[in-house]
């Protein structure tokens, strides 16, 4: 349990980089956003971390703004609540919105943030695909290196393997502005309506010209291979047709492009297709 373990509450992000740089027992502490997912860990005794690095207090790594080059910052410690809840996430990335509403219950969505989410590189996380398919920067601090912008697009080297260096924390995401005329997609598949972990879920980014071809098509997926991922052979299918000809073709892409396996929550069959239909019927409405 928590309490049998060593916790640090820095009150500002230079004391936690400087923690982590530099900590008291000689080992790093294991940093804690919302804690929704590291307390389940705690409490099954999966992982028993020397200390942890509670960030909570940090208000810095919070909040929502529109940069100059158009894109969305979210600090890193947003919690969904908040994401639910900006005029500017519904504006400019309305899926991660969506995304947001089937995280658990409120009490989750109040405290899970989306650094968290991000860091803990679950393949299932309900947010990763809205940030690959829309297309995100993850900015990252540390007391030593200064700070790093690394592309979503291959942030995950492979199943929880995050590209977040010793002494890093990700302090904050840069989500590109949609292609003018755009609409995004979200849908996520479990169990339950609500309170459930994905069995597949799917984002999307599309548009079309004026003579009705697709223009843009940006799919992703997860809970469908060990790191979230873009469907490239859907996305090539439909690219340049108009969507009513090309969405077959786009839903056989998907059903190539994923690797599911069989585990407790679904088999492999089912994930791949469901991931194809789903992708089709979207395409299929635009």
């Amino acid at each position: 349990m928590l309490a049998d373990i060593p916790v640090h509450r820095p009150s500002s992000l230079e004391e936690a980089l400087a923690l982590l740089a530099d900590p008291p027992d000689g080992e790093r502490p294991t940093p804690m956003a919302g804690g929704t997912d590291i307390m389940v860990v705690l409490n099954s005794r999966h992982v028993v971390p020397s200390s942890v690095l509670d960030l909570w207090k940090l208000d810095e790594l919070r909040g929502l703004s529109v940069q100059d080059d158009g894109t969305l910052w979210i600090g890193a410690l947003s919690t969904y609540r908040s994401i639910i809840a900006s005029p500017l996430a519904n504006a400019h990335c309305p899926a991660l919105v969506e995304a947001a509403r089937t995280v658990g219950a409120v009490q989750i969505q109040s405290r899970g943030t989306l650094g968290g989410n991000v860091a803990n590189a679950s393949p299932a996380g309900d947010s990763l695909p809205v940030l690959l398919a829309q297309g995100c920067d993850v900015v990252l601090q540390s007391r030593d290196g200064g700070r790093r912008t690394r592309s979503f697009d291959g942030f995950y080297a492979g199943y929880r393997q995050a590209d977040i260096q010793p002494g890093e924390l990700i302090i904050g995401f840069r989500i590109h502005a949609l292609p003018p005329g755009a609409t995004s997609w979200y849908r996520k598949v479990g169990t339950r309506l609500a309170q459930a972990i994905s069995k597949v879920v799917l984002a999307g980014v599309a548009a079309c010209g004026d003579d009705g071809t697709l223009t843009t098509l940006r799919i992703a997926a997860g809970s469908v291979a060990p790191t979230p991922i873009r469907l490239a052979a859907a996305e090539a299918a439909g690219l340049g047709g108009r969507p009513t000809d090309v969405a077959a073709a786009v839903g056989a892409g998907a059903r190539a492009d994923v690797t599911p396996i069989d585990d407790v929550r679904s088999n492999a069959l089912y994930r791949r297709e469901v991931s194809g239909r789903l992708v089709e019927s979207w395409v299929r409405s635009l």
